[in-house]
């Protein structure tokens, strides 16, 4: 398994790209745009999108998927039954599944920065959306919001290995150790 990571100016977002090393069907995490940039990784390294993953649906990471629908036959995988119009195969937390090359994917529903938030954790990394980012928790539109995300930071991703690589929808990534050590949002829930 390979992965390719991609930065868009337009919104500050990363999207991330998983498949083999030498071709064939990918996923493609949080497609906030699609540009030239991002076709040439896949068309380059003869790729084709079969599964597009969507942590929750702010346009920073669903704007990509009607240009990406109009080229690829990919199959779109949310929180939410439709995503921009296009039909999505709805998850909720705990589902395990294999799409794109045979790669499995366990859904941990993380809400908080949004009702629709999901986080998708493939082998040793968890692709965090708005979740949780380096030095720093979502946003939220309130006290009670944040503390339920503080509260499924806790349950659900604070129990993956430390090693676990965390890689978010804005900035750079990090580790679930670093982010327990670290992260300020996150120290009351270290005593």
């Amino acid at each position: 398994m390979k992965l390719y990571f991609h930065f868009a100016v337009v919104g500050f977002a990363n999207t991330y790209l998983i498949g083999p090393p030498k071709g064939g069907d990918v996923i493609l995490i949080d497609p906030g745009i699609m540009d030239t940039e991002l076709l040439k990784l896949i068309e380059g390294n003869h790729y084709y999108i079969r599964s597009i993953l969507i942590t929750h649906k702010h346009e920073s990471h669903v704007k990509g998927v009607r240009t990406l629908k109009k080229i690829y036959d990919a199959d779109i995988y949310s929180f939410s039954p439709y995503i921009l119009d296009f039909p999505s195969i709805p998850l909720k937390d705990g589902d395990v599944f294999s799409c794109a090359s045979g790669i499995k994917v366990e859904v941990l529903e993380v809400p908080g920065h949004s009702p629709d938030s999901l986080v998708y954790h493939i082998g040793g990394m968890i692709f965090t959306g708005d979740v949780l980012a380096a030095g720093r928790v979502g946003g939220t539109k309130n006290s009670y919001s944040r503390a339920i995300l503080l509260r499924a930071i806790s349950d659900k991703l604070f129990p993956l290995p430390d090693s676990t690589l965390v890689l978010p929808g804005h900035g750079p990534p990090s580790t679930l150790k670093a982010e327990k050590m670290y992260n300020p949002d996150l120290q009351l829930l270290r005593k």
